[in-house]
């Protein structure tokens, strides 16, 4: 194998690892931005069930009508 033809191929994978990382980078960004936003919504939903919770306890608490 000639030293141009070594050069060539070494070039050559070069260009496809940089493709790769440049795919593989792009997948990664928007992985985390899925996380994110799950991360925001799994807050919201934990906000609400503590509201309802609340909202449950309080009406527990109450007693109950007088026609029981």
């Amino acid at each position: 194998m000639s030293l141009e033809s070594r050069i060539t191929e070494l070039e050559s994978r070069l260009a496809f690892q940089d493709d790769t990382i440049q795919a593989l980078n792009d997948e990664l960004v928007e992985q985390q931005r899925r996380i994110e936003r799950l991360q925001l919504q799994l807050a919201h939903l934990a906000r609400r069930l503590e509201e309802a919770q609340g909202t449950l306890g309080q009406a527990q608490d109450e007693a109950p009508p007088p026609h029981y």
